[in-house]
């Protein structure tokens, strides 16, 4: 027996046994297991053959034993690079518990604690240490490492390498040099959630050379996801209490302190044991409410987005989000942290489009723009004192009058990234300082990246984006709906989800041969009429309605004016008729094959995704329209089957458009301040105006209504419009 002093646990002498060589041998006496879980040994395996190694691996699928299994049988320490202090104690905790040598070094130590643990290293006495990213600002700390033998280098949560990812944090971005530094040992990189863009970044940022790369499926069938439409807090409450009654244990996510605070209170004023956490609290208060929780005193957690990262309780029956997330990713992520068990629980997201408003300000504050950077330099330059300065953030920002304090604190990241500024920790205070080592430079001749500025910026307005439309599509399967985001194109619905409980859900399946060439011709007729750019991307130029137009054959002055006639696409679906292409455009563009560019007018373009499709590439799945319902009988020229929105042959009355948008606006206001398109879009009010259905069987005969839709908001406009004719 190998004895081995471990000072995370109060000096105290514990016992692990001797190495093994053997992985399997090592999996049950460590872990307690008999067998891999799905995805896990093709990784394990990876890494002890030596090879760098990339896992996108879902939340609960036992990322982490990963690269604990392998630091057991291998030569030498395991580095495993974490973001969080919480997530690195939670780890080093279970460690300590099974008997494995472990430690952390972060900034909660005194750098003699840190020295001690230095030394530890060089001694053998761990196999695992979890490290801080901000570690690797330090020389010295660099230093000390290149003279351990390190076997594994594990960058956990890796996602946060990338600012196209749902967590970007800069210090990951030292992570190549830092291995260049300590010679390039064996690499593993592991994340719960990464889009292709994203796992591109990791592999670019860390220079991996020929690695494993393993996607594991990102299903999580145990989870049952639903999105709840609400007015206020009133009805968020009354759903949270209810989900809390049925399921008892489990985490509410909001997205600001104040809000943590709020819910906290209410649940505790009906007798409900409930912690709280977010990161204005003081470090030892995370660290009772974390491990009450852990420890199951309390059974229910309100935290900011960063509670629960690594958290080991696999009990949690539920995940709450009391405000709209920021990007999928992160909602997804959350939700994850449900379940661990694989025993089924329930993920409700209570979506009020106001609360858009809050990860706007967030979006805003992450993103400072160029001129921003430029104002926050100058400013630091005149009030810096032989170069140095020691200020808040927010009393940076107030110096060039920003009401968005975040910006001032994104500002300063951008120009430490760049090395015009250098920030540093004051000792005995929680204010960093700055140190400018070129006062001579002029802040208008700072060298900022614009465009990359734009796209990053571009990119989180997109994610968000793609929250909102995930919560208003009452449609398709919500488990399949993700899965397709990240890429997944072939997800079968999940048959829990509040669209499939509801029967709403639809069907995805690949296209026929004939369907493949009728998609390929509709792809083609928007990118005639989009203009392609040097990087690959589409800028548009028309909308829907004359793209339609066109691919059909139209003849209206719109299409004659534009020289729409005269594209080789012209005509291409005549025979599919107005309607069907239509339909098939709306769901090309809920997959992301076309998109709606926001200019004075919506106008729709290709995208990248859908270049692919269009130049060969089959792999895909859509809910297709159904050809024959959209056939216009002979003997009904003008019938209620024809779902067009561009029905130009029927009378317009401006006036009964008008009163119908009132309606609409009314109906926007009474649900919480949605969007009237939300309601019903233009072209709907359009179809409405000129085709003037009576009831609800001939209103659901036209596009864009559908049943959820008419059950919540067409009685209204059947009144009106009865109204209208009787004036």
């Amino acid at each position: 027996m190998i004895r081995l002093h471990l000072p995370m646990s109060n000096d105290t002498e514990r016992t692990a046994s001797a190495v093994t060589r053997d992985p399997r041998e090592a999996l049950e006496q460590h872990f307690g297991f008999r067998e891999f879980l799905s995805g896990q040994e093709p990784i394990v395996s990876a890494i002890l053959s030596g090879q760098n190694t990339m896992a996108v691996m879902p939340t609960g699928g036992g990322k982490s034993l990963c690269y604990q299994l392998p630091a057991l049988v291998m030569e030498g320490i395991t580095l495993v690079i974490s973001p969080l202090i919480a997530l690195m104690k939670d780890q080093v905790d279970g460690l300590e518990r099974k008997g494995i040598a472990a430690t952390m070094i972060n900034s909660t130590l005194s750098l003699q604690e840190q020295n001690e643990r230095l030394n530890g290293i060089s001694e053998g006495r761990y196999k695992l240490v979890y490290v801080a990213p901000e570690r690797f600002r330090s020389r010295s700390f660099i230093q000390a490492l290149s003279r351990v033998s390190i076997a594994l280098f594990a960058v956990d949560e890796a996602h946060c390498l990338s600012q196209w990812g749902h967590d970007f944090r800069p210090d990951y971005v030292r992570l190549g040099d830092a291995l260049d530094s300590l010679g390039r040992p064996q690499t593993a990189a592991f994340t719960a959630t990464a889009t292709p863009e994203v796992r591109a970044d990791i592999l670019k940022h860390l220079r991996l050379d020929n690695p494993y790369v393993s996607i594991s499926g990102f299903e999580r069938p145990n989870l049952s996801l639903t999105v709840v439409q609400v007015g206020g807090n009133r009805e968020k409450y009354e759903r949270l209490e209810a989900l809390i009654d049925r399921q008892r244990t489990g985490i509410v996510y909001c997205s600001t302190r104040k809000k943590v605070e709020e819910v906290t209170a209410h649940l505790a004023s009906i007798g409900k044991k409930v912690i709280a956490y977010h990161g204005g609290m003081e470090p030892q208060d995370r660290a009772w409410a974390q491990n009450v929780f852990i420890e199951k005193s309390r059974d229910i957690a309100v935290a900011t987005n960063a509670f629960g990262m690594g958290i080991d309780r696999p009990d949690v029956r539920f995940v709450a989000h009391f405000e709209v997330p920021g990007s999928i990713e992160a909602y997804y992520q959350e939700a994850g942290r449900a379940g661990r068990d694989g025993e089924s629980s329930e993920c409700e997201l209570y979506f009020n489009y106001a609360d858009t408003r809050t990860q706007e300000f967030f979006i805003d504050g992450n993103n400072p723009g160029y001129g921003v950077i430029v104002d926050i330099f100058a400013a630091l330059k005149q009030l810096a004192t032989n170069g140095e300065i020691a200020m808040s953030i927010k009393d940076i920002g107030e110096q060039v009058g920003l009401k968005n304090s975040m910006q001032a604190g994104s500002a300063l990241t951008h120009l430490a990234r760049a090395g015009y500024i250098e920030r540093y920790d004051v000792p005995g205070q929680r204010t960093r300082g700055t140190r400018i080592p070129n006062m001579n430079l002029r802040a208008e001749d700072l060298e900022i990246d614009h465009a990359a500025l734009a796209e990053k910026e571009r990119r989180d307005r997109a994610k968000l984006e793609s929250v909102v439309q995930f919560c208003y599509d009452d449609q398709m399967c919500r488990q399949a709906w993700i899965l397709n985001y990240f890429g997944e194109d072939d997800a079968a619905n999940c048959g829990t989800c509040d669209n499939c409980s509801s029967g709403s859900a639809t069907v995805r399946r690949e296209p026929t041969d004939e369907e493949f060439v009728i998609v390929r011709k509709a792809l083609s007729g928007v990118a005639r009429c989009s203009t392609s750019r040097p990087d690959g991307s589409w800028e548009a130029r028309f909308g829907k309605g004359k793209i339609v137009q066109m691919l059909v054959g139209g003849r209206s002055q719109d299409i004659l004016n534009s020289r729409l006639d005269q594209l080789t696409t012209y005509g291409l679906l005549k025979p599919q008729g107005q309607a069907y292409v239509f339909a098939l455009l709306a769901e090309l563009q809920k997959n992301g094959y076309v998109a709606i560019q926001k200019t004075p007018y919506p106008l729709m373009t290709l995208t990248r995704r859908g270049a692919e499709v269009m130049r060969g590439k089959r792999d895909f799945k859509l809910d297709w329209p159904d050809a024959a319902q959209y056939e216009k009988p002979k003997s009904q020229k003008n019938s209620l089957v024809i779902p067009s929105i561009a029905l130009d042959e029927l009378a317009f009355d401006e006036k009964l458009y008008e009163k119908l948008t009132q309606v609409r606006k009314r109906l926007a206001e009474e649900a919480g301040g949605k969007p009237t398109y939300v309601i019903f879009s233009n072209q709907v009010l359009q179809s409405f105006t000129r085709l003037r259905p009576k009831n609800r069987e001939e209103a659901l005969r036209i596009s864009g209504v559908g049943e959820v839709k008419a059950d919540r908001y067409l009685e209204p406009f059947l009144v009106a419009m009865q109204e209208f004719g009787e004036a």
